[in-house]
């Protein structure tokens, strides 16, 4: 039983990294399909699928190297809040991850969104993770 889903996402993309594997597939969730279609939209994976199959589905996801230095594009994935000690910020107290080079995944009541989209909506919410 995996108590932090969330992190057993982070865990395995972070693994395939390191392993410099193409494409990685993880036990799918809402949460988890959010997640990915921000990753995508910010371009730090190459494409995503889901699967959905009789009981829970999977994501497939293809990760993006760069060609010449096969280094990827996501070069750190961090969990902030966790199930332990959660982590919820105003829309004025939004962290900026590298000054803005990087993107903060935000759990708002409008949905899973970026650092920036939820401080130009001005939302603040449960800060899931740092991005890269």
């Amino acid at each position: 039983m995996n108590s932090d889903p969330i992190a057993d996402y982070l865990t395995r993309v972070r693994n395939a990294i390191k392993a410099n594997h193409r494409i990685v597939e993880i036990p799918s969730s809402k949460i988890k399909k959010e997640i990915t279609k921000v990753l995508y939209d910010k371009g730090y994976i190459q494409s995503y699928k889901f699967e959905d199959s009789a009981v829970q589905g999977t994501i497939k996801i293809a990760l993006k190297y760069n060609p010449s230095t096969k280094q990827s594009a996501i070069v750190k994935l961090e969990r902030i809040s966790k199930p332990g000690l959660r982590k919820y910020v105003g829309g004025d107290e939004l962290p900026r991850v590298l000054n803005g080079l990087g993107v903060a995944i935000v759990s708002t009541s409008k949905g899973v969104m970026t650092d920036k989209e939820a401080r130009t909506q001005n939302i603040g919410g449960e800060v899931l993770c740092f991005v890269y």
